[in-house]
């Protein structure tokens, strides 16, 4: 386990006792901005619907490995665990949960109650970190990340780690926020009170496309997808009592090109 830091102690606290999760900005248990198709104006979404762009931003990503039934795939800060259960089961797949917060892991054994008992075979949650993965080398098919790696702090050393416990051409994905290459992030902290306190990393996605590839994974393709995020997550928030935050600073930091959200995919 990395040392805890005065940040990493603030994360903990957000995934543990301020259970994240429970914030109406959220639902269904997921804990991401969402990859959200077309909303008609003029009308409020549905928490359905809310919930339903979360767990498709888990089928954006896992899509992307190219998965068949029966590979083993590595959930990368697997949370409240409702994210590799509904991968178990769509795709047929083994999945791992790995997450450093015990009070997660202890929602994610509760939420999944019924998967696991459904799924002993296939589905399971693991206390680790990210950055000295407790698995051997080459024992995954895939690894993947939903909007977690902007809390590592050592991206190059996650990358590292993935690439040793994938199996020979296995594939890694991801999708969070950062940078655009050569954008001016300098107003970030004083828009972003989770970037200001150091929470939030929000790094150049060159530079992470760029661990990857010196931790020796191939083919690494990097893909914006903003458009099926910020604008419909912004009018979620505007429905809910989180409307007059700085959570609604993001679209605007978006529109001005100083962070967009990414799918960052690349062999091993």
């Amino acid at each position: 386990m990395e040392p805890v830091t005065d940040v990493q102690a603030q994360r903990d606290f957000m995934y543990g006792e301020l259970d994240l999760g429970s914030f109406t900005i959220f639902s269904g248990s997921f804990i991401n901005y969402g990859y959200w198709g077309e909303v008609e104006p003029g009308r409020e979404i549905t928490l359905a619907e809310r919930t339903a762009s979360q767990a498709e931003l888990y089928r954006q990503v896992v899509s992307r490995l190219e998965p068949q039934a029966g590979q083993r795939f590595l959930e990368l800060g697997s949370g409240i665990g409702v994210g590799a259960a509904l991968i178990a089961r769509e795709f047929d797949a083994r999945v791992a949960g790995l997450d450093r917060s015990p009070a997660q892991l202890a929602r994610a054994a509760e939420t999944n109650a019924a998967a696991l008992g459904e799924l002993p075979d296939r589905l399971s949650y693991h206390e680790g970190s990210v950055t000295a993965i407790p698995w051997g080398d080459g024992e995954f098919d895939g690894v993947y990340a939903v909007e977690m790696l902007q809390h590592v702090d050592d991206l190059a050393a996650m990358a590292r780690e993935a690439h040793r416990v994938l199996a020979p051409g296995g594939r890694f994905a991801t999708a969070t926020f950062f940078a655009p290459d050569g954008a001016d992030t300098s107003r970030l902290p004083g828009l972003l009170e989770t970037v200001a306190s150091g929470v939030d990393v929000v790094r150049p996605v060159g530079e992470f496309a760029a661990d990857l590839a010196a931790a020796g994974f191939q083919e690494v393709a990097v893909t914006p997808i903003g458009e099926h995020v910020w604008r419909q997550f912004d009018r979620w928030v505007a429905q809910t009592e989180h409307r007059d935050s700085w959570g609604r600073n993001w679209l605007g930091c978006y529109e001005n090109g100083w962070v967009d959200y990414f799918l960052v995919t690349a062999r091993g």
